[in-house]
């Protein structure tokens, strides 16, 4: 069965040396999907995500196989709020 790696880079690199055996890649998707929920979830309540950050799937050689990008953009109108940080 394949293993495939979950690794996070957000300013601070974690990369998911031990990996996942799943059955195919559409698994990897899922996981990789619900791994990000979790990883939203405790970054919005410790605020420790910054405004970028990326999930990179690999095989067990280490090839990308996908990637999930997330950002964090004001709107104009946030940026016209000289009280919003």
């Amino acid at each position: 069965m394949p293993r495939y790696h979950f690794n996070v880079y957000d300013g601070v690199v974690m990369l998911d040396k031990k990996g996942v055996e799943l059955p195919e890649i559409m698994f990897a998707r899922r996981e990789a999907i619900r791994y990000a929920g979790v990883l939203l979830e405790e970054g919005a309540r410790l605020e420790s995500l910054g405004s970028e950050w990326r999930m990179k799937v690999t095989d067990e050689v280490g090839l990308i196989l996908f990637r999930l990008d997330f950002f964090v953009t004001p709107s104009a109108a946030m940026k016209l709020d000289p009280t919003n940080r």
